[in-house]
């Protein structure tokens, strides 16, 4: 059994090196380094300029990236501001009914340059319509204003949303301890 154990053994030759004072070295500097002389500076510098290089070109890109992130965010933040502003000028919009949200309204203009929403559309009023027509929108459930030409995009967004929230909803969670089938 020993004999058998013996012959599974393998040995390593180690590289003879008169540079290392015990006469050995673990890696070899040729085979590890062969696309220069390790002791030639000109060209250990040089690798460190293009490391240097390599290092700037890719905080570069990658800052280049960000700087189109921000840029994207200032747009979205722009566009943000511009409905918050749309949705408070309409919501001071005069009215004479209770708005609710999931209905449309329409919004007309007297001559007096006074806006004001109602539930009749144009179409309604027909002929006799008695000021310009502005705009129609919904109300939304977050008291936002989507204009008309918008809502059907909108209400397809909702609903996937929606669908996505009922399915985590209707999962169980895991940090709830199930304790069906336990009994005492």
């Amino acid at each position: 059994m020993e004999n058998k154990m013996k012959s599974n053994v393998t040995t390593v030759c180690l590289v003879k090196s008169s540079a290392n004072p015990s006469g050995v070295q673990l890696v070899s500097t040729y085979h590890t380094n062969r696309i220069g002389d390790p002791s030639n500076l000109v060209e250990l510098a040089q690798q460190v300029q293009k490391a240097d290089d390599f290092i700037r070109a890719n905080a570069c890109n990658r800052l280049t990236v960000i700087a189109e992130q921000i840029r994207v965010l200032q747009e979205q933040a722009r566009r943000v501001l511009e409905e918050a502003k749309r949705d408070a000028d309409l919501h001071h919009a005069a009215c004479n009914v209770v708005k609710k949200p999931g209905n449309i309204y329409y919004l007309y203009k007297r001559e007096s340059g006074q806006t004001y929403f109602s539930i009749l559309s144009p179409k309604e009023w027909g002929p006799s319509c008695p000021h310009e027509f502005l705009a129609a929108y919904k109300l939304q459930q977050d008291m936002s204003w989507t204009p008309y030409e918008n809502i059907e995009k909108r209400d397809a967004e909702i609903n996937i949303i929606d669908k996505l929230l009922n399915e985590q909803i209707a999962l169980p969670s895991c940090a709830e301890p199930n304790f069906r089938g336990l009994t005492n």
